[in-house]
């Protein structure tokens, strides 16, 4: 696969600089082709098997080519992973030298879930935030490149399934994110954005909606849009698509974006690692 060029860094140069970005919740490496698989693979959710680590290098393959990934239901290293951080073994098997995790939900020792961000850029700081909610486990995971206005902040989330909570939790994103930066917010949200609490994340933040009408869950017959990539109206996107693969029971959705001329990334030169956490909202 092609690899990214250094368009991103480059400050003196008239092209567009252009950053690829892809958004997957991988169902922590397990592939699902049916509804009946929730039940009759049920077992892949607790036991460590090979079809997962299979599915896993498939992915890092599907993400080499982009600048930036934001991953949902990503295994922090638990019995079923075979106790392997799934963000860190997508990262060095995608060649992609930064890498960090939030853990948000654990079940013993069974499943721990979490969000997962990598790049190939360098971010000045990583913050992990709680998000609210009924039933405790989710979570925001901020990476923030650069200072003041012309930074660029990437905000990983993974809303709730029930309405009343993820209604709760919208609020909260778009009381606490910055909107004098430019600002990216991706994942899984679990509802279309044409909803009322969405529609309001977007007012508030000045976010726009490429990704919105594709159809990502389930993987096997894609009917709803769920996963998103919200970007501010300073912004300027390019090609918006869903990935058809089968590696989980979502599909990935991808995202080119141009970046002002006034907004420098540091290019990761070497590999860089960050579970920083950050203080609540």
């Amino acid at each position: 696969m092609q690899q990214p060029t250094d368009t991103a860094t480059d400050h003196e140069s008239g092209e567009d600089r252009k950053l690829r970005l892809l958004t997957f919740n991988i169902q922590a490496g397990t592939s699902t082709a049916r509804y009946h698989h929730y039940v009759t693979h049920s077992w892949r959710q607790v036991l460590p098997h090979a079809k997962r680590v299979e599915n896993l290098d498939a992915i890092a393959e599907l993400v080499t080519p982009f600048d930036m990934v934001a991953l949902q239901e990503v295994d922090s290293g638990s019995l079923r992973s075979g106790y392997i951080n799934q963000s860190r073994y997508l990262a060095n098997h995608a060649s992609m030298p930064f890498w960090c995790h939030q853990s948000n939900r654990k079940v013993g020792t069974v499943a721990y879930a979490g969000n997962g961000f990598l790049s190939r850029f360098e971010p000045d700081t990583v913050e992990e935030h709680r998000l609210p909610g009924f039933i405790p486990g989710r979570g925001t995971l901020l990476v923030r490149f650069g200072d003041g206005y012309d930074g660029l902040d990437v905000a990983v989330v993974h809303l709730a399934l029930g309405k009343r909570a993820r209604a709760l939790q919208l609020k909260f994103l778009a009381r606490e994110l910055d909107s004098s930066r430019n600002l990216v917010v991706i994942g899984d949200f679990n509802t279309q954005v044409d909803t009322p609490q969405v529609a309001d994340l977007c007012e508030t933040l000045a976010l726009k909606a490429p990704t919105q009408g594709l159809a990502t869950y389930p993987s096997w017959q894609p009917q709803r849009a769920i996963d998103h990539i919200l970007v501010s109206e300073t912004l300027q996107v390019g090609t918006a698509e869903v990935l058809d693969v089968a590696f989980s029971d979502h599909c990935p959705v991808a995202l080119e974006i141009s970046l002002p001329r006034e907004l420098r990334l540091k290019k990761a030169s070497r590999p860089v690692i960050s579970v920083e956490s950050g203080p609540a909202f």
